[in-house]
Formats: C-alpha cells, structure tokens, sequence
C-alpha cells in the first residue's frame, strides 16, 4: 500500500490514496484540473475512462523507483545516507569493497605461502618483482577493481570465484605468475577465504575505529569525573532522595565499567580456519599427500595477524564473533545507563545544555533545549544492540557441516558496528555541550536534611543508643524534615561530646563519604585494570 497527497499549486484539493487498490479517503470531488495533476493521487471513481488506473500506478511507481539512483537521500540505511559523515571510516573495513578486498589479500597471500612450500615444485619460490607484483594487487586495490571484481560476479553468480577469476585475469600478464594461475584458490572452499577475511575487517574496523573512540569516550567521562570530584549531589534510590554523592563519582562509575568491558573486546581472538571443504584437508591430501597440512594452515593463519581453530566443519565456527558481539552489546548497554543517567539529570537541572547558534530544540516550542545527543545515543544503541545480539546468537549454529544462513547474516557486521559507533559519538558530542548547574545541585541537597537520619543512626549504633534505626525511622519517614529538627535531635543524644560536635557539623552537602577520592582516583583505577594502557 502507498499513502499520498496530492496538491496543485496554490489550490489544496488533498485527497488520501492507497496505491492498491485507489481509494478516496476523503469527499472532495476529483481535482477539475486532473489532467493538469502530475501526482500520482488519482481518485477512484475518475470519470477519465480511458485510464486503466490499477496498470497506471503500478507502472508510475515502477518507473519512480528505476529513476533513483543510490543516494544519501535514497539510502535504505540511514548510516549510508543521513548519518554518512559519522561513520564512514568503517567503510574501508565493513563495506562490500572491504569484504572483497580482505578477500583478495587473503588469495594472494595464500598463492605466495604455497610458493614457499618446498614440496609444491609447481609453484616455485616467486622473485622479489613478482612478489612486488601481487602486493600492489592488495596495497593498490582500487574502487575501480572492486567494480571489476563485480561484474565478473554478475556473470559467475559466486563472489568468491570472481574474486579468483579477477586475479588470474590481473596475473596473466606477469611472466612468472602467469604460469601458475590455477593455483589460485588452491584446495580452497570459498569459507577458507572467507572466514579469514571476515576476521580481517573484525580486526582492522576495531583497532582503527572502534577501539580508539571507545577510548575517547571513557577518557570525556573520565574528565567529567575528575572535574566534577568535588561537587557534591543528591543520590537517588528508587527515585527518592538517599545518601548524597558526587557528580564526579558518579560519572566514575561509568568510567570503570566502560573501561572493563572495553578490556574484554581487545582480549578477544580473531580466529581463523584454512582446512578446505569439510576440515579435514581432503583436496590437499589428495593432491599432495607428504606435506603437514594443519602445519601449514596454522602457518598461514597466524602470518594474517590471527589465531588458528583446527577443529572445524567447513566454517570457521564463530564462536569468537558470538563473544565479541556479546561483549559489544554490553559495552552498549553500559553506555544507555549512562545516556539515561545524564538525560535525567539534564532534565532536573543539574546540567544546562550550550546552545548553538541557529539550532531549534522544537518547531513549536522556542524555549526548548532538548538532550537530543543522549537520545540518538540511546536510540542507535538500541538498533544496534538489536543486530549483534542475533549476530552473537544466530553465527555459532550452523546445520551439520554448514548451511549458508550465516552468509548473509555476516554482511550485516557494518550494522551493528556502525551504529555502536554512531551513538559513541553522539554521546560524545552530547558530553561536549554539558554545563554543571551548581546551583540546582545547591537547591536540591538543601530540601534534604532527612538524608542524615543514616549517619546519625549509624553513630547511635556504634554507642549503645536503644532502638537507633527506629528513632530515626520516627523522625525522618514521611515528615518534612529541616536542619533545625535534624540539629535539635542530635542535641539530645546521649553520645560523647566529640561524636555529637561531629554530627552536628554534617550537612547534605558534606555527608558524601569517599566520593570525592574515588572520583579523583578514577584514571589510577583504570590505569591499573588496563595494565597501565590507555591513559
């Protein structure tokens, strides 16, 4: 079904439609001036007879869709199109050049193992220019070959022999290479290829993306923390005032636990399989029966900057993505605690919000300031959380040997990461605008004397006074409670005189235990969790 509206000029004749079949939506009469209507909102019951309006529409909207070239306006993905700028750097790594790029480095890098090998005489050690050669095959990989690489696919319908078809038609030129192209994928199934270059992209779009602004976003709150170590906050426990803290510690928190779950993406090993149809080295075998295969396998794999998996069917198995896309997804869900976190204290004051010359918060209201950042964070996260989590649970099960579902699955790895990436940046940005308001921090912890019923009961505990927790209870739960009734109850203790002088120099605003020191530590902390990495 398609909805439209249709207008013509000045005049606003709207009318309602459904592309199947055309109903009005509404009475007004066919536009007087339809044959003047180049929209595709056409009434039923035109009494243009001569139009077969079922065919007409079902050929405009052909005709519409043939016309659009792919844009950022076009792009089904909004982080193809809309969000581009944010995320681009994953293309050289993510994308569909990237996949058929890895591909072609892993071909020609296994085509160069195998000249290595003394037992394959057919392929005879290679001389530094075509070694020279078949590197600018890979450091010189073009848009241009990508393309090339393409439409010999459109003819193959397979992407990993066009692949193998592209470099043996670049080779035949090269008098030594030239001589053995059907070497070229030897004993190779397309998931030899594959696997190892999914890992590539892994690895390459976490170290030279992911990673460095995942780092980037712990060192801001990070700063927050540090910065703010001392301004102290009333905490919230089920959305009622509790025992107050620092804004700094509290950002610290985030800091950590970003800093964890960050550790545990970097320990993980991009793993890899070259064991041909089934992993069992059949074809080599068969072919050349004296050579170590898993030996040379292992070889190969780890010369890519990978670990080797030596028992698997004809995939690698995945279990390494599975954890990796789990460790993502937490990461993730640690980052919506802190962006739900922030919007809340936007949203009672505690942060304003800098305001950009010419930006609109709301099309209706002028005064509005809104936490847009914190939200796309959120939001992005929530997509893509959405996409690892059935990439984490859907790529470890494959049917016996293997079934193609992870094929197309795997092509979606750019989703999740791009916008993970999206809304790590966003958030950054979001950090970026943040401004404390001490003084609504001020008002707040003002209101809240009864928040030291928990120290006063605590110092009662510790000198014998009966029933500590229950006086307190009766003073404080469901009353309004100012400094005067706090100061006068602690007056009547019977306590030493340092502990009662101690008590009644507390405030709201002091009574915030270590909080300050932990903020304060925070990058020592981290520091000491990563090894001394990172900061």
């Amino acid at each position: 079904m398609e909805l439209g509206t249709c207008f013509n000029g000045s005049n606003v004749n709207k009318k309602l439609f459904f592309s199947a079949p055309i109903i009005q939506k509404s009475n007004f009469l066919p536009c007087s001036w339809f044959k003047n209507c180049s929209c595709r909102a056409i009434a039923k019951g035109s009494t243009i007879s001569s139009l077969k309006i079922q065919e007409k529409v079902t050929g405009m909207s052909s005709n519409h869709s043939q016309d659009l070239e792919l844009s950022s306006l076009t792009a089904l993905c909004p982080l193809d199109g809309r969000y581009w700028g944010k995320v681009k750097e994953l293309a050289p790594f993510m994308s569909e050049y990237g996949l058929i790029h890895f591909r072609i480095l892993v071909e020609v890098k296994w085509l160069i193992k195998m000249s290595q090998i003394p037992q394959i005489v057919e392929v005879p050690r290679f001389s530094e220019g075509a070694r020279t050669f078949l590197q600018e095959l890979i450091d010189g990989f073009s848009m241009d070959d990508a393309l090339e690489v393409k439409k010999i696919e459109r003819v193959t319908n397979h992407d990993v022999k066009a692949v193998e078809y592209f470099l043996k038609q670049r080779c035949q030129s090269h008098p030594e290479i030239s001589k053995v192209l059907e070497f070229f994928h030897f004993a190779c199934t397309s998931e030899d290829i594959n696997n190892l270059a999914h890992a590539l992209m892994l690895k390459g779009a976490l170290n030279t993306v992911i990673l460095p602004v995942m780092d980037e976003l712990i060192k801001a709150i990070c700063e927050m923390a540090t910065t703010h170590s001392s301004v102290p906050m009333l905490s919230r426990t089920h959305g009622q005032p509790a025992s107050p803290t620092t804004l700094g510690k509290e950002m610290a928190i985030f800091a950590y636990r970003l800093s964890r779950e960050r550790k545990e993406i970097s320990q993980i090993e991009m793993l890899g399989k070259f064991a041909g149809a089934v992993g069992n080295y059949n074809a080599h075998l068969s072919a050349y029966p004296e050579i170590n295969w898993p030996q040379i396998a292992e070889e190969f794999v780890m010369s890519l900057g990978l670990e080797f998996n030596p028992y698997v069917p004809q995939i690698e198995t995945h279990d390494y993505m599975a954890k990796l896309f789990h460790s993502i997804v937490q990461f993730n869900n640690i980052l919506v605690d802190f962006d739900r976190d922030v919007w809340g204290y936007i949203s009672l004051g505690y942060f304003k919000q800098t305001t950009k010359a010419g930006e609109i918060g709301s099309s209706t209201m002028p005064h509005k300031v809104n936490p847009i950042d914190f939200e796309n964070s959120e939001g992005n996260l929530g997509v893509a959380n959405g996409d690892l989590s059935h990439l984490s649970t859907k790529l470890p099960i494959s049917r016996w040997q293997r079934d193609l579902t992870d094929s197309t699955v795997l092509r979606n790895m750019g989703v999740g990461l791009g916008h993970s990436l999206l809304a790590y940046r966003s958030a950054l940005q979001g950090i970026k605008k943040l401004q404390v308001n001490e003084a609504a921090l001020t008002e707040d912890l003002d209101k809240t004397w009864e928040v030291l019923a928990e120290p006063i009961q605590t110092v009662m505990r510790r000198y014998g006074v009966p029933e500590p927790y229950e006086k307190l209870k009766e003073l404080t739960r469901g009353r309004a409670v100012n400094k005067e009734s706090i100061r006068e109850f602690i007056q009547k203790l019977d306590i030493p005189v340092d502990a009662k002088t101690s008590l009644l120099n507390l405030t709201p605003h002091t009574y915030v235990g270590a909080a300050a020191e932990l903020a304060n530590n925070v990058n020592q902390a981290i520091n000491l969790l990563n090894g001394g990495h990172i900061f």
